[in-house]
């Protein structure tokens, strides 16, 4: 399937898309409501309280995320997220009023640590809501894209909004619109279906079947499945995942969050004693994060489409490297600038393959913990690099510390591959395995693999039943097929005669429908399906591509099937063709 088609897909799934637009508009409320903040206490206590609100933005996470996660495995991730929008939105309000009638700092900052408590209850439940809603595993990575790509657009949009506000002055309005953006996705999440974990119990209530019917066959047959009666089955426990994948998760991800965490607290030391370039750089280079989330984000969502997400990390890890190392060279912003494009593009590509990695590995009834774990870990690590990155750029030098850094990243994709393994390859749809099966038929000899395999990539499957009519004689050729099971039968209508006559009968792995397409001539016979029939389709200007890139094969394909069959019955092979 290709980006665009996976992203239709996605389109098409009313409740996923209601929640990820819900989720931007809050995205953006968050942002605008953090600017806002940040500049009311440093107006009216200077920069002491700053340190005080970063430590508050941390702190909960690496406390409660655990909490947090067994509350998402155990009710409706909905109204686990419902809560705490909510109790969030409310404590909007309260922002709003302190800072209509100037009130004190220190109460600002109290009820501002107050909802990053509740915040805490969000990535769990979220992390384990979103691949819930999906069809398949092959959505996985398509859907953590396109949360990733609103999550920095987001970025973006809402600091500039802020931005607007500071300029006519109007900071309380920035904690109301947070606060409709709290109520906003409350109801939008009102509005979608069930979402029980698997694992609940039957006093909890069964699992919604239309919100968990996209769990992936991979998860559910994993090692952590136990057969037998559910009574007999040990309590689901993260204990139980396999190790070495989980490790190799980790491996990456600490390393690219510590990593990611000290580039972002280095900007304003970089701006002011490296690129001697001012304040006005600060801003520059957090855009630059902000355009290249973004472009990693999307780009993600082409590179996780592929069953193995291996090259996807080991690449992110090593583009992130090399960037990281090169901002240790270089004393211009302008150069820096591009640097930090790039850098910020691979840690999201490295974020969206990992996050799918880790959906594919833990299962639905241990999302909540598994992420909550995750996230507890991961924000402690990136609270170690945003401390220590000032120290070790005073203590060791600006080149030796990127290089380090940098080096770190590749070591770490390294591991993260090497210790994944198989878990970061996706088990093949039916589909695919149809794909697979059609690369190797005879007929498609002599083509370039990079080639075939593009142009196999523009099959759809379409099923037939029996009596159905898959091309009609003297129809215009539109359309190449393979069939994948089932039988046809192919019969021409002659001049002068009552009835058509049976030229072949074709079973799996035969072809038809090229002859029209090579000679540009009406259809010759007719096709019925004479049972279930699956066939893979392609358009006819991507086969007349295929057959045309490679010496000889249009040639051979009208060698082989532009003389009528003279039998009436040719028995099914992959060289049986018609129309």
């Amino acid at each position: 399937m290709s980006a665009l088609a996976s992203y239709r897909a996605l389109l098409r799934n009313g409740p996923l898309t209601r929640l990820l637009v819900g989720e931007f508009a809050s995205g953006i409320g968050n942002w605008l409501y953090l600017v806002a903040l940040m500049v009311i206490i440093y107006r009216t206590s200077g920069a002491a309280l700053l340190g005080v609100i970063g430590a508050a933005r941390v702190l909960p996470y690496v406390l409660f995320s655990i909490p947090a996660g067994m509350i998402a495995d155990r009710f409706d991730r909905r109204y686990v997220l419902i809560v705490s929008d909510l109790a969030r939105g409310l404590l909007m309000l309260v922002l709003a009023w302190l800072a209509a009638v100037n009130g004190p700092p220190l109460a600002m900052v109290a009820v501002a640590v107050f909802a990053t408590c509740f915040a805490t209850l969000f990535y769990p439940a979220i992390g384990a809501l979103l691949p819930s809603m999906v069809r398949d595993e092959t959505e996985f990575g398509p859907a953590n894209s396109a949360w990733q790509t609103l999550d920095m657009v987001a970025f973006v949009v809402g600091p500039a909004l802020g931005g607007l506000l500071l300029v006519g002055n109007n900071l309380a309005l920035a904690f109301l619109l947070n606060a409709v953006s709290f109520g906003v996705i409350a109801v939008v999440l009102s509005t979608l279906p069930s979402a029980r974990p698997k694992g609940a119990t039957a006093a909890e209530g069964a699992a919604s079947p239309t919100a968990h019917a996209s769990s992936s066959t991979a998860t559910e047959a994993g090692p952590q499945e136990i057969s037998g009666p559910a009574s007999a089955a040990p309590k689901a426990s993260l204990r139980r995942l396999p190790p070495r994948p989980i490790a190799g998760i980790f491996a990456i991800d600490f390393v690219s969050s510590f990593v990611s965490q000290a580039l972002f607290t280095l900007i304003v030391i970089l701006a002011a004693q490296v690129y001697r370039s001012g304040d006005a750089s600060v801003g520059v280079l957090n855009a630059a994060i902000g355009v290249g989330g973004v472009i990693g984000a999307v780009s993600a969502g082409v590179l996780v489409l592929r069953r193995s997400l291996a090259p996807a990390l080991l690449a992110g890890a090593l583009v992130f490297g090399v960037a990281t190392a090169l901002l240790g060279f270089t004393h211009e912003a302008a150069v820096a600038f591009v640097l930090f494009v790039v850098a910020a593009a691979a840690a999201i590509g490295i974020d969206v393959a990992d996050t799918t990695v880790f959906q594919r590995v833990v299962p639905d009834e241990l999302r909540g913990r598994g992420t909550g774990a995750w996230m507890s870990i991961t924000t402690l690590f990136s609270a170690v690099g945003s401390l220590t990155a000032p120290l070790l750029f005073v203590a060791v030098g600006l080149t030796p510390l990127m290089v380090v850094m940098g080096a770190a990243l590749c070591a770490g994709g390294v591991a993260a591959v090497a210790l994944m393994g198989s878990a970061a390859v996706r088990e093949p749809t039916d589909f695919e395995r149809q794909l697979q099966h059609a690369a190797r038929l005879p007929v498609f000899a002599g083509l370039a693999p990079a080639r075939l395999d593009h142009a196999l990539r523009h099959l759809r499957a379409v099923r037939y039943h029996e009596g159905d009519v898959i091309i009609r004689q003297g129809d215009p050729a539109q359309d190449f097929y393979i069939v994948g099971d089932g039988h046809v039968t192919v019969t021409a209508q002659e001049a002068g005669s009552d009835a058509p006559r049976v030229l072949r009968h074709l079973g799996p792995d035969s072809v038809f429908g090229e002859i029209g397409l090579l000679t540009r001539a009406p259809r010759s016979a007719t096709i019925t399906a004479d049972d279930d029939v699956l066939v893979l389709s392609m358009k006819g200007s991507e086969f007349v591509k295929l057959v045309t890139a490679g010496p000889g094969v249009a040639a051979r394909f009208l060698d082989l099937y532009s003389t009528p069959a003279e039998s009436p019955a040719v028995p099914a092979a992959s060289t049986a063709s018609a129309g």
